[in-house]
């Protein structure tokens, strides 16, 4: 562990603010390299299939990765700095139930501003509730002003959309790029208002996301297809954090077609 049981409730109080916290140089540059390699084909597969309908828009490709190999790697998703702030502000006993990838090309375009999750309970109109939902972000390269930095709001994870929106539109919430070495690990509320924004660049510019939940919480859009083979060798907390999703043959550890298609609300 990196950090300090006092560090880690500073993260989480500055996370409760803002929405997001960032841990810098925080995974081995040389291990997500191999990750970068090991990601290639499986992205270039993807492109093909969506070439003709991308599903995050223009030139912009969602990307699940099995959870096998060099991506089943529990230093990453079990990293205890990382799960110490989770478990601070989503609770303990958390569900990990998303591995995946957001790449934008040369030709992507600005996103619309949107969040990552509707109300939790939208029948209120009130989002003003303790996070449930978690992104933990890494890039597989170095993200600099060319290549698509992450754009996001601070504080519009406790707003409503509209209010968060309007404040964009008259300059009362101000939007934040944020440029991250790869190694960096930002961890994030996804009800915060953002957007991908352009890749200018002619290399692709692959973001990971964990995806951790409430232990209570189930999206039924997000899953991780654990293969038996990699769940036969999880150790505790790693069969903790994963089980709520399904177990399957190892050769049908990706599901047939991308299913997680609708995600901006």
């Amino acid at each position: 562990m990196r950090y300090t049981a006092a560090e880690h409730d500073s993260f989480a109080h500055d996370f409760n603010r803002d929405s997001l916290v960032l841990l810098p140089n925080h995974f081995p540059r040389d291990k997500l390299a191999r990750w970068r390699e090991a990601f290639q084909p499986l992205f270039e597969a993807q492109v093909e299939k969506d070439r003709d309908d991308p599903n995050r828009g223009a030139q912009r490709f969602y990307v699940t990765l099995p959870f096998e190999g060099i991506f089943a790697d529990p230093g990453i998703y079990e990293d205890p700095d990382v799960l110490a702030i989770v478990e601070r502000v989503a609770g303990p006993d958390p569900v990990l139930c998303q591995l995946a990838s957001d790449t934008p090309l040369k030709g992507s375009d600005y996103q619309t501003w949107h969040a990552d999750t509707p109300l939790l309970f939208p029948e209120t109109g009130d989002n003003d509730t303790p996070s449930f939902q978690i992104a933990v972000n890494f890039a597989l390269c170095d993200v600099n002003d060319e290549n698509g930095p992450f754009e996001t709001t601070l504080g519009t994870h406790r707003m409503n959309k509209e209010e968060a929106l309007a404040g964009i539109a008259s300059g009362a919430v101000a939007p934040h790029r944020y440029k991250m070495a790869m190694g960096d690990v930002m961890i994030r509320d996804v009800r915060a208002v953002h957007r991908g924004t352009p890749n200018k660049t002619d290399e692709p510019r692959p973001m990971v996301v964990l995806g951790y939940s409430r232990r209570w919480l189930y999206r039924p859009e997000v899953n991780i297809r654990v293969p038996q083979g990699s769940w036969d060798h999880l150790s505790p907390v790693g069969r903790k954090l994963l089980r709520f999703n399904p177990v399957v043959p190892d050769d049908q550890v990706l599901a047939p077609a991308e299913s997680y298609r609708v995600f901006a609300y």
